[in-house]
């Protein structure tokens, strides 16, 4: 690309999508131009377009806006959305008792083994067949010998090699629904590169990576997180609260519409006074101390949310310095605040703005701009210093596109085409190993051969680079011949017990589980199997082994957690009862012992908080126009996994609870429409009075229990005459 020809890229958000023409002179870029167009409904929710039609017309209006001043536009760099990515950690772990050292291809292969059980467990966790994501790299963190961490396997030998990864996969739902988009649009896809990748390339050199530093983006809807260290991005996450939170609160505590509170919270960042006018036509000039003030709840959530997630994603410690960019990253006092719920000095947390970004010229127009242009020109640098291709290979003959957002290998390759890597190996059967109520026992028997790779024709290994084209035949490894030896060659007769549970007899034997599968004496053993023998040993054991299952949950003690603390509430736990005497799940039990079980209860939001003398809320009785009314507050919130309980919603056992007390607020004259619906006389004019005790009052004034309120509607001009 010379530097007469710019660089156009799109940056495709929740609430809008941002062109930039970016000129890049030698080694400096200039932002030429910059089109910034909302979405006209709902298209886009967290990172995924949901409305392919919507989204290409949007991009299709600002192609068509930028086309007028620099020409056709048919190429464009864009980025996938970082709250997109999805992050697992996963370990595989190799026998190899008795095996030559391990070789460099071993190695890479056990790797990639623990990848690929990452990219299971994320996929089972999204019920979705694991081929769907794209692995867009991974990290080693630790390899370990019979348990002990060492630097490197190759050359090593012992009993279990063991390696554990961290890997970040991007589904190819958002990438194809990205494709099918700029299609519509008709634009190609020049480069492709992930939002938080595309920030932190323009505000975290690699020299910068080795640091524990967290990358915050505050969108609209969602704040997504990139958290760096050991000089690799080892952390993506998002939570779903963002600037649109503080609008509501906006909204809320000073009845306007959103789209007036969206512009107030704007004025909020640079103004010191701002004036609003409710819903009610009232016009107000507010202070930016007070403005503060009445949302500082919704400030303190947003800081909250983004600290928990961040904590969460570092293995629960704070990060050395968190950067904040995105037009929400300009909430008044949010980096105090994150400071402080992360233990942080205030000078560790700070919004970077695109002054931040080396080698950019601003222009005076472009300099006015914050901290959310960060992500939308760090794409288009992107593009040009870090671009994102895609190549096609083929892999047995199934043809596999994947995104070069590193160099490629024949092991990513097999990854992205489903091929299990545990099952390419052949089983080995020199050392058929396997365990039996923990004891090792090991039958003589021969290895199993490695897999046959062949890349165009010519014999390959895992790690050696793919390009387009590249034509690729994985053929599993033969087996290796394995002892045989039944299960009843290495265990004895099976213990047995009778017991009575709730007047009916059962007869319980000991069983015996292969691999975790109860299985018979008449099976065969298997290279690695673990068989146990296992008579069950207490009365919870006993009646999983029954099938009784449902009766755990019945008599287990009722506990909750409550703020932290774990509580028990005996008079909703179910009891149990062995020879007449109460005792506990986890009591032992004999042969002929009679054992009697009776249900716990699942108690209501409202009978726990009476449990525990916990007062859910207060009111006041009022007359409003000579009728009685109550006024009420809740002033003690629960909270389960974030969603706010209603007084008859019932809690579980073992649930985790947060309850949250709120201050105590008087009444004031406002909050009686919440109660009322208020019917303008069609005789009466706009002007109104508030009436308290027959004193004109505003609606901001307290009112106490036993007050009489009234609105008086004065009566037309005509209606005077």
């Amino acid at each position: 690309m010379n530097k007469e020809t710019p660089i156009f890229a799109l940056d495709i958000g929740t609430r809008s999508v941002v062109g930039i023409m970016l000129q890049q002179m030698n080694d400096h870029y200039t932002i030429l131009d910059l089109v910034i167009k909302e979405h006209h409904e709902r298209a886009m929710l967290d990172g995924q377009i949901h409305d392919v039609l919507a989204v290409a017309s949007v991009m299709k209006d600002i192609k068509e806006t930028l086309e007028q001043k620099y020409g056709p536009l048919k190429r464009v760099s864009v980025a996938a959305a970082g709250r997109a990515l999805k992050t697992e950690r996963a370990e595989a772990t190799l026998l190899i008792a008795g095996k030559p050292m391990m070789t460099k291809e071993d190695v890479k292969h056990l790797e990639l083994s623990a990848v690929q059980q990452a990219q299971i467990k994320l996929a089972s966790q999204q019920q979705e067949q694991s081929h769907h994501y794209y692995c867009v790299g991974y990290s080693v963190v630790n390899y370990k010998i019979d348990g002990q961490e060492i630097g490197s396997l190759i050359d090593q030998q012992g009993t279990e090699a063991t390696v554990e990864v961290i890997a970040t996969f991007l589904p190819k739902l958002v990438v194809e629904s990205l494709l099918a988009a700029l299609q519509r649009a008709g634009l190609e896809m020049e480069a492709l590169t992930l939002e938080p990748i595309a920030a932190i390339n323009v505000l975290i050199p690699p020299t910068m990576r080795r640091l524990n530093v967290a990358l915050v983006d505050i969108g609209a809807g969602t704040s997504d997180i990139a958290i760096t260290d050991l000089g690799t991005v080892i952390a993506y996450g998002m939570v779903p609260i963002a600037g649109d939170e503080i609008t509501e609160a906006i909204s809320d505590h000073y009845l306007l519409d959103f789209p007036l509170a969206e512009k107030a919270k704007r004025e909020l960042s640079a103004n010191e006074t701002v004036t609003i006018t409710d819903i009610l036509g009232f016009e107000t000039e507010v202070s930016r101390d007070e403005m503060i003030a009445s949302i500082s709840d919704a400030i303190d959530r947003l800081a909250h949310a983004i600290s928990e997630e961040i904590l969460l994603l570092n293995s629960g410690k704070p990060p050395k310095a968190v950067m904040l960019v995105g037009g929400g990253s300009l909430t008044p006092e949010l980096p105090k605040r994150l400071a402080e719920k992360l233990q942080l000095p205030e000078n560790r947390v700070a919004i970077r703005g695109i002054d931040a970004i080396q080698k950019l010229e601003l222009t005076p127009k472009i300099a006015e701009r914050g901290p959310e242009l960060v992500t939308p020109i760090g794409i288009a640098i992107a593009s040009k210093q870090n671009p994102v291709q895609y190549i096609t290979v083929s892999v047995n003959d199934q043809l596999l596109r994947l995104f070069d957002m590193k160099a490629l290998t024949v092991g990513d390759c097999l990854l992205a085409a489903g091929i299990p890597f545990q099952k390419l190996y052949g089983k080995p059967g020199m050392a058929l190993v396997v365990t039996v109520n923990g004891q090792t026992v090991t039958i003589p028997g021969t290895y199993g051969e490695p897999p046959l790779i062949v890349k165009n024709g010519v014999i390959s290994s895992l790690d050696e680079q793919v390009h387009d084209g590249d034509k690729i035949v994985v053929e599993k490894g033969k087996d290796g011949v394995p002892a045989t030896v039944q299960l009843r060659d290495l265990i004895d007769e099976l213990p047995c017990k009778n017991v009575t549970i709730n007047g009916e007899r059962y007869k319980v034997k000991a069983t015996v589980y292969r691999n975790g599968q109860a299985v018979s004496l008449d099976n065969s053993v298997n290279d690695r199997d673990i068989i146990v023998v296992k008579m069950p040993e207490t009365i919870e054991e006993l009646l999983i082994e029954l099938h009784l299952v449902e009766w755990i949950q019945k008599i287990k003690p009722f506990t909750v957690n409550i703020n932290g603390l774990s509580v028990e509430l005996k008079q909703f736990s179910g009891k149990i009862y062995k020879n007449n005497m109460e005792t506990k799940l986890h009591s032992n039990f004999e042969d002929g012992d009679i054992i009697e079980i009776e249900n716990g209860t699942d108690p209501t939001v409202i009978e726990l908080a009476t449990a525990k003398n916990i007062q859910l809320h207060y009111s006041i009785p009022i007359t409003f126009h000579g009728k009685p009314l109550t006024l009420s507050k809740r002033i003690v919130e629960v909270y389960k996994e974030g969603q706010l309980l209603d007084e008859t919603d019932v809690i579980e056992n073992g649930s985790s609870l947060e309850l949250i007390e709120k201050k105590r607020e008087p009444f004031i004259f406002q909050d009686v429409f919440n109660y009322v619906q208020i019917d303008i006389p069609s005789s009466a004019s706009k002007t109104f009075t508030l009436l308290k005790n027959g004193e004109p009052v505003t609606f901001y004034d307290p009112i106490a229990p036993g007050d009489e309120l009234q609105i008086v509607w004065e009566a037309t001009s005509a209606e005077m005459k």
